[in-house]
């Protein structure tokens, strides 16, 4: 293992003779050898827990079962403060709590409970969808608007170059603040949200593009406006079409994936998840207030719900679980987006072997045999 400086490669060579080239703002894969997903997996976290520098943020916020983290943090910050003022070198003293920290958060990636993942997933500082294009993609041009009634600040979506091919990024898009998450109404689109992300995906079929969604919503907008202006059909309408589409969709839960608003824009070749990210009918919250007449019991609804990715797997309702920095994306975004980007770029390569036909074939088998059911005889 060697390294450099900020922007210089990390190089890691295993028993096999393959290479990694992992840089600071992109990853590349150099291979003397045939390598899948899996292998990339272990060399990141391999990365990750040897040779990962604690990443630096002001302002951080904390969950509940993150407090001995902001308790090293706590500390690290009054060691500097003491050596700003007393000129004393307390390097090493910092370096072992930074270690602490890098260690705490495996510990507590290693034993979350389904509650602390859907917690993990609304965590205010986690990357959303515009981030992760930042991160991920170039040459981005975001485009507005239904053509009917209005642009929808709470769906984004637009043309963006992804490992050098031209790709449709679309999904939900949440607030980092109290006034962007008015704005972007809490990523709860309407129903000019998901026409204007199924406008962008005839366009991306139009010109033979393939279409990555990325999805991170409470719900679509339950208001009065959306359901007279057509909620519910937009939503089927969306899936409908989506069935249809020439060109590959990959669809990824990167963090909310709730109910009939996921689904908006969640149906596609290839569905994945990132690992603290949740899928399914309806939050653990309404879930408890429904069953229970209470908020009380949300933990329970959560176990219950099975809705944590390895739960989704198991039930083939995903194809793959896309792993995240120790303790989660909001830890470091580019890390986050360095461990999705080459999940997008291997399956779009392998999508591209189907002709149109056949994989609009293999999207309606995959999603026509989900679910479990009894047929009772008349």
């Amino acid at each position: 293992m060697a390294g450099g400086e900020t922007g210089d490669p990390f190089v890691f060579r295993d028993g096999k003779d393959r290479r990694f080239l992992i840089f600071s703002n992109k990853t590349f894969t150099e291979k003397f050898a045939s390598l899948n997903f899996g292998e990339l997996f272990h060399v990141s976290r391999w990365l990750a827990g040897k040779h990962k520098t604690m990443p630096q943020a002001k302002n951080r916020q904390f969950l509940d079962f993150e407090r001995p983290i902001k308790e090293l943090f706590e500390e690290i910050e009054k060691l500097k403060q003491t050596a700003e003022k007393t000129k004393v070198d307390l390097s090493d003293s910092i370096r072992k709590l930074e270690d602490q920290v890098i260690e705490k958060r495996r510990e507590i990636t290693q034993h979350l409970t389904p509650w602390q993942k859907v917690q993990l997933s609304r965590h205010p500082d986690r990357p959303y969808t515009l981030k992760y294009i930042d991160k991920m993609c170039t040459n981005f041009v975001e485009l507005f608007g239904d053509r009917n009634v209005r642009d929808d600040k709470a769906m984004v979506g637009g043309f963006a170059q992804l490992d050098g091919q031209t790709v449709m990024m679309i999904g939900q898009q949440k607030g980092a603040n109290t006034k962007m998450r008015q704005l972007r109404n809490f990523g709860m689109a309407n129903p000019e949200g998901y026409r204007k992300a199924l406008r962008l995906m005839r366009l991306a079929e139009k010109f033979g593009k393939p279409i990555v969604t990325l999805i991170d919503t409470p719900g679509a907008y339950p208001g009065m406006e959306a359901e007279e202006r057509g909620q519910g059909e937009a939503i089927a309408r969306n899936i409908y079409e989506m069935m249809r589409l020439k060109v590959p969709v990959i669809c990824v839960v990167i963090g909310e994936g709730a109910s009939g608003g996921a689904l908006g824009i969640g149906v596609g070749d290839r569905v994945f998840m990132l690992e603290n990210s949740w899928y399914t009918v309806i939050s653990p919250e309404n879930c408890s207030s429904i069953l229970w007449r209470s908020w009380d019991q949300k933990e329970k609804a959560a176990e219950e719900l099975r809705l944590t990715p390895d739960n989704m797997y198991q039930f083939g309702l995903i194809d793959s679980i896309v792993p995240e920095p120790l303790g989660g994306a909001h830890w470091d975004y580019t890390e986050a987006a360095n461990l999705l980007r080459p999940k997008l770029v291997e399956t779009l390569e392998e999508l591209k072997q189907y002709s149109p036909e056949e994989r609009i074939e293999k999207r309606i088998v995959k999603f026509g045999k989900m679910g479990f059911w009894n047929e009772v005889p008349a």
